[in-house]
């Protein structure tokens, strides 16, 4: 099957011409500023609500980490503290 598909004797290496860098003319300040409302007028903002609870869980996760952290730190402590005091 190799033989009748060619694929058993090995290929040249295929060779890529590089692509030619474009320079582009800069954009004015002004057309960017206009650039850059027409791209935030397509952005799908979050409701009052969901910033709201989005940034609940952020806190709640924060409280959580914070409290697992220290409670692991204290812990680690008070053992060494203990094993060389």
């Amino acid at each position: 099957m190799a033989e009748k598909t060619g694929s058993d004797k090995p290929r040249a290496p295929e060779r890529r011409t590089p692509t030619p860098t474009q320079t582009r003319d800069r954009t004015s300040p002004s057309q960017f500023i206009s650039e850059v409302r027409g791209e935030l007028r397509k952005v799908a903002w979050p409701g009052r609500s969901e910033v709201i609870n989005s940034t609940i869980v952020v806190l709640i996760a924060v409280i959580v980490m914070t409290s697992l952290i220290f409670g692991s730190d204290y812990l680690w402590a008070k053992s060494v503290l203990f094993l060389y005091d």
